[in-house]
């Protein structure tokens, strides 16, 4: 009894100790939000000039305020005219800056003049595009008196275009004609305006029209956009990348959702944002508020004495139990029956726990592929040097174990090139069983979409591998679906889940194994999100809503992966890539309510694949009448060398 009194005094006294530490660590942490709000408040670098407030990158004279990294740190540089005036020199011209965006400047035509002209010569701009800045779609163009209307679009005379008036004045009424750069059958990204010479128009005007809105503000819009070739680190940690949409190596930031700010490390970050008593809060305002100090370190030494003194008295219970337990000299007679039937359950080979122990190195964290549903994934060799995959997972009870057991034995049934084969299963370690996958050569599908600690660089993968694993990876989980009895779903899919050979073809692992119900409608979901990966690169956990954005306002190449060079791609590839973002979409919105089946999009990424090999010179033929067939179906899901469509 007294070693458990001297035992609870040691245990106060050193939460006592930790405690007192608390003041130091909130005095660090009160110090960095209160750097982070001067940040977000940017009074380093309060530009201003006239009515105007210099937004990052831009800068006036202090180049610390905007992009410093040479040789394109002055693209940036703006000029301020009687302290009314901003101006951006680009190419030895000069444009009058009108309006900041977050993704570009809205500017007047050269000529800096008080007059609204209605309409200007189509050479008057001549700037078309260059590594910092690019005319944007955002931007309506309109044309006057033209001979040929045939441009002309209906779809953007909704648009209030305001004109001008006898007096100068901007309320006149708007062109005739308009064309929105959004529609690219005339214009091009990097054309300048003389493109619309040969319809033999007399002048043009432009309007930018911000995204909600129906009214125009006249104007050319320029995105702007950091090279992605950049030595410094530009996206704040709290701030994803988007590609430019008009640029072909330019990126921008991005904040978290909950998060505020440019996104940019030079710029004001992203700090949390939250919503208190109706208003918005910033930073240190969004966290909890914090008790009295000293109610909270008596709390939690009385709280810490009495969990002390249940943990020794509970010991000493179990002690005693094992104790009396060891006597009896015999093993839990239920407990060894149960083992036996689950022995005779697993009908695949069966591993020891000290096998695939000392196969991953005692399951070292730095052979971990991934946490799946309800255990982790490690990687590991045998002694026969074989290469494996080891999932464990975490049952809770006999049935669970059963169950898990019952979908090892179907799926290690099933013949498929681009399925994983199954080595077998370890049961040793009671509720915790384990299934043995072969694991090629080429890692996963994630290491080679992202980098991690200890690569060198990142391994890309081209648009043609890409596509194939994606055509792949459905006709597999179709093939699941509709061609094996009873239907298999995979409950689990993730680019670390996807397996790669020597030749990028795919080999499906790590299976939801715990789930009870077969939610195929559940599998559709999650393709749409495996595919924005594989487009994107991103495993932002936003990617869905920002996919979605982007697809209503016609940006989807924002979020397509630098490493593709979206825009140096031809035309037949860019609208490859477009369609497999659609269709992941359409999975997003259609695939949980079983609008969208697993069969219709393989199909869908077949059909890609198809005209990938040949080039975009020719569509394939419908797959409906045959596709049910189990050989197609198999014969699909082979690497694009060998697919034939009959």
């Amino acid at each position: 009894m007294p070693s458990l009194i001297y035992a609870l005094i040691f245990t106060s006294f050193l939460t006592f100790t930790q405690l007192g530490a608390i003041p130091i660590s909130q005095s660090l942490k009160k110090s960095q939000l209160n750097h982070k709000v001067s940040i977000f408040n940017h009074q380093s670098c309060n530009e201003t000039c006239g009515r105007f407030q210099v937004t990052f990158p831009f800068y006036i004279n202090n180049g610390s305020c905007g992009w410093s990294n040479p040789p394109l740190s002055d693209s940036f540089q703006l000029t301020c005219l009687n302290s009314t005036s901003l101006f951006l020199n680009i190419e030895s011209q000069n444009y009058r800056v009108l309006e900041f965006f977050s993704d570009g400047v809205l500017v007047d035509f050269p000529g800096f003049s008080n007059t609204c002209r209605p309409y200007n010569d189509l050479s008057s701009f001549g700037f078309g595009g260059n590594d910092v800045f690019g005319v944007s779609n955002d931007n309506v163009i309109g044309l006057y008196d033209c001979e040929d209307s045939s441009l002309c679009k209906a779809n953007c005379e909704s648009n209030d275009l305001p004109g001008c008036d006898r007096n100068g004045n901007g309320n006149g009424s708007g062109p005739v004609c308009c064309y929105p750069l959004t529609d690219h059958s005339v214009w091009h990204i990097g054309d300048d305006f003389d493109v619309f010479a040969k319809f033999e128009c007399r002048g043009f005007s432009s309007w930018v029209v911000p995204r909600g809105m129906s009214s125009g503000k006249r104007g050319v819009k320029l995105e702007w956009a950091i090279p992605m070739n950049s030595s410094k680190e530009v996206c704040d940690v709290n701030a994803y990348r988007v590609n430019a949409t008009t640029l072909k190596h330019g990126i921008r930031c991005i904040c978290d959702d909950g998060f505020v700010g440019d996104g940019y490390v030079n710029g004001t970050a992203c700090l949390k944002s939250c919503f208190k008593d109706g208003k918005e809060e910033f930073g240190k305002d969004c966290e909890p508020k914090r008790h009295n100090k000293r109610k909270m370190i008596i709390l939690a030494g009385v709280l810490t004495s009495a969990f002390a003194a249940a943990s020794l008295l509970i010991l000493l219970c179990l002690i005693k139990r094992s104790v009396k337990s060891t006597a009896f000299g015999s093993p839990n007679k239920p407990q060894f029956r149960s083992t036996l039937s689950f022995r005779k359950s697993c009908n695949t080979r069966l591993f020891t726990l000290n096998e695939l122990d000392e196969a991953t190195g005692g399951f070292n964290e730095g052979q971990k592929v991934m946490d799946s549903c309800g255990g982790s994934v490690f990687t590991g060799k045998l002694k026969d040097g074989s290469h494996i995959a080891v999932q464990r997972v975490i049952c809770e009870n006999e049935k669970d174990l059963m169950h898990v057991l019952t979908r090892v034995e179907l799926l290690s049934t099933i013949m498929h090139r681009n399925l994983a084969h199954i080595f077998g299963c370890c049961i040793d370690s009671g509720y915790t069983p384990m299934v043995v996958y072969e694991f090629p050569e080429n890692g996963t599908l994630e290491d080679h979409l992202h980098l991690h600690k200890g690569q060198p660089e990142k391994i890309g993968l081209d648009w043609y591998k890409r596509l194939s694993i994606a055509a792949q990876t459905a006709s597999l989980l179709a093939f699941l679906q509709h061609e094996v009895s009873p239907p298999v779903s995979h409950h689990n899919l993730k680019t670390s889940s996807i397996f790669l050979d020597q030749d990028f073809n795919i080999k499906v692992a790590c299976f939801g194994l715990f789930s009870s119900l077969e939610l195929y409608n559940s599998d559709v979901y999650e393709l749409g999100v495996f595919l924005l990966e594989v487009v994107s690169g991103s495993k932002h956990p936003d990617m869905a809503t920002v996919a979605l954005h982007k697809t209503r306002d016609g940006k989807i190449e924002e979020i397509v992966d630098p490493l593709l060079y979206y825009h140096e791609q031809p035309p037949f590839r860019r609208d490859q890539i477009d369609r497999v973002a659609d269709i992941a979409t359409r999975c997003l919105l259609f695939g949980g309510d079983g609008k969208l089946r697993m069969v219709d999009v393989a199909r869908e990424l077949v059909h890609i694949t198809r005209d990938s090999i040949d080039g975009g010179s020719r569509r394939g033929p419908a797959l409906e009448e045959t596709f049910s067939n189990s050989s197609l179906l198999q014969m699909i899901s082979i690497s694009p060398d060998s697919i034939y469509v009959p």
